[in-house]
């Protein structure tokens, strides 16, 4: 796979998603229990908060910089003290900004892949169903499907099931 092939499927993989926030329709964003008590609209707080993590990394790489720091306060050492702070972050914030943040989000990081150079290396991980795509610049790797990935490992199967509840009753 070359850096276009990695951006078209970057594309399908967004459509894709787009097409699930539009199955759940805007009326259904902020109901509750989706995964425990986060709604779908917390789930997308919770995947457009960590995503600046990789544009900020990308770009600052791109550049030749450091590594710019997380947005959130760097006493959070662990996964579940960051989201906490994400979804506290999050939760009030209207749909309609999160929506919008997720689409500058995927801008962003279309841009930065057109702007890597033609031969950038990139390798895939096959992992038990799953291929992540890594590039590399320099000795840092980047996973940059990590926002499709996370979704699809650690949110779709609830969101598909919650989904099928709602549906059925």
């Amino acid at each position: 796979m070359d850096k276009y092939e990695l951006i078209e499927w970057l594309k399908v993989e967004y459509r894709q998603f787009r097409a699930l926030l539009e199955e759940i329709g805007p009326a259904r964003m902020e109901l509750a229990g989706v995964a425990a008590h986060w709604s779908m609209k917390d789930i997308l707080a919770h995947l457009n908060g960590w995503h600046p993590t990789l544009i900020g990394s990308l770009q600052a790489a791109l550049r030749g910089e450091p590594k710019p720091p997380p947005p959130w306060p760097a006493q959070l050492q662990n996964d579940d003290e960051i989201n906490a702070w994400i979804y506290e972050h999050g939760r009030e914030r209207p749909l309609s900004e999160l929506l919008a943040e997720t689409h500058q989000q995927m801008q962003q990081l279309l841009a930065l892949l057109e702007a890597l150079p033609d031969d950038v290396r990139i390798e895939h991980v096959h992992h038990q169903e799953r291929v992540y795509h890594l590039v590399w610049l320099g000795d840092e790797r980047f996973v940059v499907g990590e926002f499709f990935d996370h979704f699809h490992d650690d949110h779709e199967p609830d969101i598909r099931a919650w989904l099928a509840k709602t549906e059925a009753a």
